[in-house]
């Protein structure tokens, strides 16, 4: 028997958000505070409120309904389009998907959302800024470097450009301290724990606590690992199809990035994710492929030395990540 009254299947967009409610059916309400008020007031006790992570969309409506008592579910856009697929659906409106979100917090047990604290949300936001404007400067610098290709340069372009990137070098300067400053408020002891990990920058560390909520939102390593996007998936079936493994890329696509660039460092300093790394390249395998697996290592290590409470030590590291 299901433990809740009504289960609520939201599929939200920009300016609509379509629900079904295993009793009630489908219901369109406008993805704004007076659409907030107005699903809250018919949404019956003890009902469960189901939606996709679906990047910006879903977080207010999440937030909002978290505050005001009601159960709620944010789930991976992956597990239900695999679940649509299953069922081998040949209908795709906002309306069915609605649906099938709805069937699939039926069918699973789903886990329950936790609100970001005032800071925790902060910083995603400051994360996304500063992501945006590095692209930014990526793409500025690139332009820089295109114009001195052509040989002779407009010098109001190159100043402009030089202008640009040296605003953008301010302005991320800015929020990576503002971060600094908001994550030693709320998770000093983890970030100086994870700072001792050799290999692990500080940028990737706060997002690390971010993102985990200090390491509250996985029981295991594996669950951390997968959300990253960092563990194989194998290709094989029978004798005729070998693929190479490679990574899932289904996960938090930053995250990677930073761990990617991590493993540079941590290849040179940290002494299992050298061993790592060198037992993967002596076999023949590929230096990305071990970089990957030194990425992983690091994660894993991460997470064993946030759950001990213990700073990193290379003698004992190895029998943390065994019992985590």
């Amino acid at each position: 028997m299901n433990k809740y009254n009504e289960i609520f299947g939201v599929d939200i967009s920009k300016d609509v958000f379509d629900v079904y409610g295993s009793k009630s059916g489908h219901n369109q309400f406008k993805n704004a505070a007076s659409g907030f008020m107005f699903f809250l007031k018919n949404l019956p006790k003890k009902s469960l409120v189901v939606m996709e992570a679906t990047g910006y969309y879903h977080y207010s409506l999440a937030q909002f309904l978290f505050k005001q008592g009601v159960l709620v579910s944010v789930v991976n856009p992956l597990s239900v389009k695999r679940f649509i697929q299953m069922k081998l659906a040949k209908v795709k409106t906002d309306k069915s998907d609605a649906k099938a979100i709805c069937e699939y917090g039926q069918i699973n047990q789903v886990p329950l959302y936790s609100a970001l604290s005032d800071v925790q949300s902060e910083c995603l936001q400051l994360f996304r800024l500063l992501d945006s404007y590095l692209k930014k400067r990526t793409m500025t610098k690139n332009k820089l470097h295109g114009e001195d290709v052509l040989g002779i340069p407009s010098k109001h372009v190159y100043r402009s450009l030089k202008r640009n990137r040296k605003h953008l070098d301010t302005e991320i300067a800015s929020i990576e301290t503002k971060l600094l400053s908001l994550v030693k408020q709320d998770q000093q002891a983890q970030l100086t724990l994870l700072k001792s990990i050799p290999g692990l920058g500080v940028k990737t560390a706060l997002f690390l606590i971010v993102i985990t909520d200090g390491f509250t939102k996985f029981e295991t390593a594996a669950q951390l690992c997968s959300y990253v996007g960092i563990t194989p998936t194998i290709r094989q079936s029978g004798s005729s199809v070998r693929g190479r493994s490679r990574i899932s890329k289904v996960g938090n696509k930053k995250l990677r990035n930073l761990l990617f660039l991590c493993s540079f460092s941590a290849c040179k300093h940290n002494k299992s994710c050298r061993e790592i790394y060198e037992r993967i390249v002596n076999k023949g395998k590929s230096k990305k492929l071990a970089l990957i697996a030194v990425s992983n290592k690091l994660l894993k290590q991460a997470f064993a030395i946030a759950k001990s409470g213990n700073p990193y030590d290379e003698t004992f590291v190895s029998v943390l990540m065994a019992n985590g």
